[in-house]
């Protein structure tokens, strides 16, 4: 009996019952009072055991586990690896995987799990092929699925070549891993095709289930979308990309690894630009639980994004903190280095930085490559040229790339070394005659060194390369040319015998029809022939002795309607107004004359021609009727007489003066 009265019997068919109705929370309490009866009871242990994985309890198993290791020796190995495998224990998983006396097909299912997560892809998918082959129930699909995002990963993390393993694409999870690895090959248009597809095939078979609502359906496209948005951003849409990565954000997926992945895209699509939107998606990329979630690719990389934006918002103690991190988490990775560098670029220290860099290249040699180039832009920027070319010249990997030979010799003809820049001209024909000889790429390269050699007046060490050239195609007349031009500063004799290879003036002459060519429908200019006309070649009447031949009159032009034929025409009618002599500018200031105001009679602007007071001697403003209008000297007044003038319009006021304001404000001098 039991504590409470209750008999064991009992309370075996009460954990039997809640078991099959999968209430296991019940059926735990009943096995946890069994075991207070019998502690060592292996039978209730395992029941225990299993309650807890199903209540989500692994912590408490595993205790269970480690407590009667003993009691339950190895028959509980699957169980132990399952708990281990979810409280994020992968090493330790693989471990007990490893001691399991027996390999079971649910372990090995598990091993699977256990060496994609420790990213051993090549041993992993060993495990599901070996599966697929020898087990045929109702999880066959499940474990296809999982062999696919094998090869995906493969694809995209280890750039292994694609593998038909014969894998079908009839559910949109084997679909959606079939574009996840070509996307990891590059064929970015044959992805999206498939992942369209796998789109497709998600709602159709999720449109089946009654119970399950839109939101449902979007919540399970998140996945794809967010991958059709990364394809988008490959291909340089990224304003498509950046809308699809925002729809999956106002989704709230509950998969962390989603989030923080999609936040980051969203990240490198504003760079150094919306900063503030980026500093709260970073938060996104630093849910707990996503170093589980995601490869160490993909983790990698979302460090070093948080590094950039810390460096993009001005936080320049961050961006040390991370970038520090990350090279000690990378020690052989040249992006933290890179990092710290742009970091102290941005604070004008290039001194430093240059050493940074130096230290990293001769810790790190087969890393060097770009480091160099960098310390290499580093050194123009500070002016050291000379340096910059030594620092280009010590990298093998491109001393003979055709790239790095035009960057050398133009940075050597800008310091005006002519010799250092022909010498990398030598060097890397050297390296083309022993490696690709008569290579197009080497035949290119001599045909550079001997223009620039000509361009610089150093004909006689052009001659060796022109005539390599000219033996290359005889019928080359340009090369030609340009070998007798140079040996005849050097040899005169060989300049005469070579210029006998070249072809005659006939041969060379383009035996075109002018005539034809200028009356073609592009000709820009066609010369206009004089029409004939009849009765051209009749003869003319011969001239009598003493006429003379009148001369045909040109017609003029017509005369304007005003003008005076008698009077003398202004030599400077043709020139502006403001060029002429007598042009004296505008006066200005001057108002309208205005009616309505003073005495009765008079007017503002002529009250002082009016006056007759105030010159004794001034002469009539108006003519006397049958006398003379004044003195030849003064001219016309064109004053209106007072009856002549118009009352003011009713209503009519006159406009203030504006007045100026007065400097320093009210009580101002």
């Amino acid at each position: 009996m039991a504590s409470g009265g209750v008999s064991v019997a009992s309370l075996w068919t009460e954990v039997n019952r809640c078991g099959q109705n999968g209430d296991f929370t019940r059926a735990l309490k009943a096995v946890t009072k069994i075991l207070q009866e019998n502690r060592d009871d292996v039978t209730a242990l395992n029941c225990k055991i299993v309650c807890l994985v199903q209540t989500g309890s692994f912590k408490e198993a595993l205790n269970v586990m480690n407590m009667h290791s003993k009691t339950l020796s190895s028959d509980v190995a699957f169980e132990k690896a399952y708990c281990e495998y979810r409280l994020n224990r992968v090493e330790s998983a693989l471990k007990t995987i490893e001691a399991a006396p027996e390999q079971t097909d649910k372990l090995k299912e598990l091993y699977g799990q256990v060496l994609y997560r420790l990213e051993r892809y090549d041993d992993c998918k060993s495990v599901y092929t070996d599966l697929i082959r020898n087990s045929q129930d109702e999880y066959e699909e499940e474990r296809k699925t999982n062999l696919a995002a094998v090869v995906a990963s493969m694809s995209q993390w280890e750039e292994a070549p694609l593998e038909d393993l014969g894998l079908p694409e009839s559910t949109y999870e084997l679909c959606y891993n079939a574009a996840c690895a070509l996307i990891g090959q590059g064929q970015l248009t044959e992805s999206l095709n498939k992942l369209q597809q796998a789109e497709e095939l998600c709602r159709v078979s999720l449109a089946d289930d009654s119970d399950v609502t839109e939101e449902d359906i979007e919540s399970e496209l998140a996945v794809i979308h967010s991958q059709m948005a990364y394809v988008m951003q490959l291909q340089g849409r990224t304003d498509e990309a950046l809308q699809l990565y925002n729809q999956v954000i106002k989704l709230k997926p509950s998969d962390v690894g989603l989030l923080a992945v999609t936040a980051n895209n969203i990240i490198t699509i504003n760079k150094d630009q919306n900063v503030f939107d980026s500093k709260k998606k970073v938060k996104l990329t630093s849910a707990e639980g996503v170093e589980y979630k995601l490869a160490r690719k993909q983790l990698q990389a979302i460090d070093f994004n948080k590094a950039l934006l810390a460096m993009y918002t001005n936080q320049a103690d961050q961006c040390r903190k991370l970038s520090s991190s990350l090279q000690s988490q990378n020690p052989g990775h040249p992006r933290p280095v890179l990092i710290q560098v742009a970091q102290l670029c941005r604070e004008k220290q290039h001194g430093p930085a240059i050493e940074l860099l130096q230290q990293f290249s001769d810790q790190h040699p087969e890393s060097a490559s770009g480091i160099k180039l960098t310390m290499a832009q580093l050194y123009l920027i500070q002016g050291h040229v000379t340096k910059a070319c030594d620092v280009l010249k010590s990298i093998e990997e491109f001393k003979h790339k055709a790239g790095m030979i035009s960057a050398l010799v133009t940075m050597y003809s800008h310091e005006e070394d002519i010799d250092g820049a022909i010498d990398i001209f030598k060097q890397a024909i050297e390296h083309y005659q022993s490696e690709q000889p008569k290579s197009a790429a080497h035949l290119a390269l001599v045909r550079e060194a001997a223009n620039f050699k000509l361009k610089y007046g150093r004909k006689k060490e052009a001659i060796s390369d022109l005539e390599q050239l000219w033996k290359q195609n005889p019928n080359d007349i340009h090369t030609l040319a340009q070998l007798i031009s140079a040996y005849s500063l050097v040899d005169t004799d060989k300049a005469k015998s070579l210029s006998k290879h070249l072809p005659s003036a006939d041969t060379m002459a383009l035996k075109v029809d002018v005539d034809e060519l200028e009356n073609s429908i592009g000709a820009t200019y066609v010369r206009k022939k004089a029409a004939k006309v009849i009765g051209e070649n009749l003869p003319k009447e011969p001239i009598q002795q003493g006429e003379i031949k009148k001369k045909k009159k040109k017609k003029r032009g017509k005369l304007p309607k005003n003008c005076d034929p008698k009077a003398t025409p202004d030599l400077e009618r043709w020139m502006p107004m403001k060029e002429r002599t007598y042009y004296r500018g505008k006066k200005k200031g001057k108002k309208k004359e205005q009616v309505g105001k003073g005495t009765q009679g008079a007017t503002a602007g002529a009250s002082a021609e009016l006056d007759a007071s105030k010159t004794a001697s001034s002469p009539p403003t108006s003519p006397r009727p049958g006398s003379a209008s004044g003195s030849s000297t003064a001219p016309a007044s064109n004053v209106v007489p007072p009856r002549q003038q118009k009352p003011a319009a009713p209503g009519a006021t006159r406009k203030k003066a504006p007045q100026k304001k007065k400097k320093g404000g009210k009580g101002g001098w």
